[in-house]
């Protein structure tokens, strides 16, 4: 038995967080032997002072003993613990290093424990559902003739062409490339969305930009006309709805594009911009150095001038009573995704949070953060998302990081180590709408990074170039199949990059941006991604059900899904190359393997590279 591990309730009574002012037990489990005389917590919060609270003796069985310490913190915080025991040799400390998992290298010396406000509450509409993430130039298209497009922009005619990856005459890579998807072709496969047991469908940015990607806003208030019109996005929010789909828009509010309404760099609008003159009403929005040349800039780049967040113009334009965010929630959206939220100051999400919630406590507001959010420093201190103040939610890039590292080889004991990081830190009303991605418009294509390719060391002319040989596409769809998996039942929403479910492949951006391949999809993968959409369908414990390690040892991760009165659902993820016997606990004998559709005795077969489903 470990010494101390913050998942089993036999060391802590709560699993993950804890609510400010609900009661913890902790407890901790020492060899006999070691003639411990006092054990003592060691608790520390964030920007404070650290306390010693003893721990009392409780019991043994002959080889170990038991310590345990009651105590309930009454304020919202983020504490970090180990604990200090007393031999006759001396004073030791059971850190994260030897208390969790056996031989555990990866972590911080302390445990972390988030202390949430009870009152920190997100939209139960979204929990439970899958999310879709759409490119919207790379989708659909509809077939509606495009009109005006302005000449610096390149039609592709033929969907099957590589999106344009080289710098032009001038060295400057552009993004002025289009493939003419639409609003009108994404409503027109919402039910095709359905089939995979879509809920939630997330939208990179629509409104006018000159470019593909779009977080170069050039007019918050209107939708690029390649897209569509408003009344498309309305149509777009209407038909989901209809479908018990939801929709998420893309907020880009660190910044704005160069050539647009604000700053107008090159004159394309009629008004006065930031660039043009102090006297434009955009000039307080950015920051200039000396002459309109010098500016400060996103990353330094040029063609995305950044804003100054906290100016109380563009404040009230952004969250002000008919401001941008009431603009596209009175269009029928139901959600925000913040880009770059690690980078928009706690002022900005502040109001921000006010304005979305003023028109219902049920939308949802989405974090851009890669990092886990609850331990993010960034803008000079500890990042408070979760404080019921700010985010709802984020972007799960720790969970993709674990999946991704298990599926090409990497160790049971890490990736479940990885994953307790963000289920012990998310309070669970922000877990449960967490967005759990394995890739996005900012990664390489998930099916070609588990080829095993570092896209990270490759020239976008290399990565065009790559085309995975039949045993490594063969190789890389079940390391897929094993990592896409695990993420459906993991806490949180699934999400999934548009044209994954097909077989896309591709490297890191604009290749990982191509056109959805219609009639050329891999069905083999979209009927498994329909399986575990209708799976995940079927079982109520995936929308709020807690999260409880079974194991992870030996190349093998298992994980139970669990909450009263609700079916049990566990995965068993096998990473080897050859198939396993899983003995199961007691308590999970005679489950329902969903891969086999038969009835389990007291273990399982796992095959080789393969994730199995048990259900009550």
């Amino acid at each position: 038995m470990a010494a101390y591990d913050s998942t089993i309730p036999f060391f802590k009574s709560v699993s993950g967080p804890v609510a400010a002012g609900q009661p913890l037990r902790l407890r901790v489990s020492l060899p006999r032997a070691f003639g411990v005389f006092s054990c003592t917590l060691v608790i520390r919060r964030d920007g404070g002072y650290t306390e010693y609270r003893g721990m009392r003796w409780e019991d043994t069985d002959g080889r170990d003993e038991w310590w345990i310490l009651d105590l309930t913190l009454n304020g919202p915080g983020l504490y970090f613990y180990r604990f200090q025991y007393e031999t006759g040799w001396g004073v030791s400390h059971l850190n994260r290093h030897r208390g969790a998992f056996s031989g555990d290298i990866y972590g911080t010396e302390d445990w972390v424990l988030n202390v949430y406000d009870p009152a920190f509450h997100t939209p139960d509409r979204f929990k439970g559902r899958t999310i879709y993430q759409i490119f919207p130039d790379r989708f659909c298209r509809s077939g509606e003739p495009k009109h005006n497009v302005p000449g610096d922009r390149l039609m592709h005619e033929n969907t099957l062409e590589t999106p344009v990856y080289e710098a032009d005459e001038t060295g400057e890579y552009r993004n002025n490339d289009y493939f003419g998807g639409d609003l009108k072709g994404i409503t027109e496969k919402l039910d095709y969305l359905k089939g995979l047991g879509v809920g939630i469908l997330y939208l990179n940015p629509v409104c006018e930009a000159h470019s593909n990607h779009r977080y170069n806003t050039a007019d918050y208030k209107k939708v690029d006309p390649l897209l569509g019109d408003e009344a498309d996005f309305r149509t777009l929010c209407e038909e989901a709805h209809r479908r018990d789909m939801l929709v998420i828009f893309d907020g880009v509010y660190s910044h704005t594009g160069d050539d647009s309404v604000y700053f107008n760099r090159y004159g394309r609008y009629p008004g006065l911009g930031a660039y043009q003159s102090e006297r434009s009403p955009y000039y307080p929005w950015y920051t200039f150095r000396g002459d309109r040349d010098h500016y400060a800039a996103w990353w330094g780049i040029k063609s995305l001038p950044e804003v100054n967040e906290e100016n109380p113009a563009y404040l009230d334009f952004i969250t002000g009573e008919g401001g941008v965010l009431d603009f596209w929630f009175g269009l029928g959206a139901d959600g925000v995704r913040l880009d770059v939220a690690d980078e928009l100051p706690d002022g900005f999400l502040d109001r921000l949070r006010i304005a979305v919630k003023r028109g219902g406590e049920d939308r949802l507001i989405l974090g851009e953060v890669w990092e886990n959010a609850v331990t993010k420093i960034s803008h000079g201190g500890r990042r408070r998302y979760f404080d019921g103040r700010q985010l709802d939610c984020v972007m799960n890039y720790p969970f993709k990081e674990a999946l991704i590292r298990f599926a090409l080889g990497g160790e049971a004991e890490r990736c479940m180590h990885e994953l307790v990081d963000v289920t012990d830190a998310y309070p669970p009303e922000a877990m449960h709408t967490c967005m759990n991605l394995l890739g996005t418009h900012d990664t390489a294509r998930i099916l070609s990074v588990l080829t095993g390719v570092d896209f990270d060391h490759k020239s976008r002319r290399t990565q065009a170039l790559l085309r995975p040989s039949p045993v490594e596409l063969s190789d890389a769809k079940r390391r897929l199949k094993l990592a896409v998996t695990m993420n459906h039942f993991l806490p949180g929403l699934p999400s999934i990059y548009y044209g994954d479910e097909a077989g896309m492949t591709g490297g890191k951006d604009p290749l990982n941006r191509a056109f959805f391949p219609w009639g050329r999809e891999d069905t083999e993968l979209t009927d498994f991604y329909r399986w575990l959409g209708r799976i995940r369908g079927s079982m109520p414990v995936l929308k709020t059900g807690g999260f409880y390690p079974l194991s992870a040892a030996l190349g093998c991760v298992a994980y139970l899904r669990y909450q009263p009165g609700e079916k049990r659902l566990a995965v068993i993820a096998n990473r080897n190359d050859e198939a396993i016997d899983y003995i199961l606990n007691p308590d999970m004998h005679g489950m329902w393997n969903v891969n086999e559709d038969r009835r389990v005795d007291d273990r399982v077969a796992v095959p080789a590279m393969t994730a199995v489903i048990l259900v009550d």
